[in-house]
């Protein structure tokens, strides 16, 4: 399960550290891909598996599964983690989140993202979160 939040910077290249916390539950090569809220989404091999069976699962029998499927799975590629522990970023994934120099790399129990630290401190701001728990309360989740 991957947890915690890092703070990196992206090199020029587009190069970032991947947390030693990370590399542990990623190996030496994970997959990344476009994210929801504007972050990149990464997978070890064995999560990104388990995240195209619930996509083949579902056919493409309508135009959101087919737009869903193109997003995540068109965007995705392997990357393998260097000597010093770093990736590079492929510049349409850079692009697509906004990656120019401070980046946060938050675990979220199967995959880590990636984020610009600006949208991070916008997104992460859980000013809303008694309300949000309390939905989730009348589906059941107790915390």
């Amino acid at each position: 399960m991957f947890m915690g939040e890092y703070s990196h910077t992206i090199d020029p290249k587009g190069r970032l550290i991947v947390p030693a916390k990370f590399r542990e539950q990623l190996g030496s090569e994970f997959v990344l891909t476009k994210g929801l809220d504007g972050c990149l989404y990464g997978y070890s091999y064995e999560e990104w598996h388990k995240f195209e069976e619930h996509f083949q699962n579902l056919g493409s029998m309508t135009g959101n599964v087919r737009k869903l499927t193109r997003f995540f799975f068109a965007s995705a590629c392997n990357l393998e983690i260097d000597k010093q522990g770093r990736v590079l970023i492929p510049a349409n994934l850079r692009e697509f989140a906004g990656l120019t120099k401070e980046v946060v790399l938050a675990g979220n129990l199967t995959r880590i993202e990636v984020w610009d630290k600006q949208k991070w401190d916008e997104a992460s701001t859980f000013d809303d979160i008694d309300e949000v728990a309390e939905s989730f309360g009348e589906m059941g989740l107790n915390i």
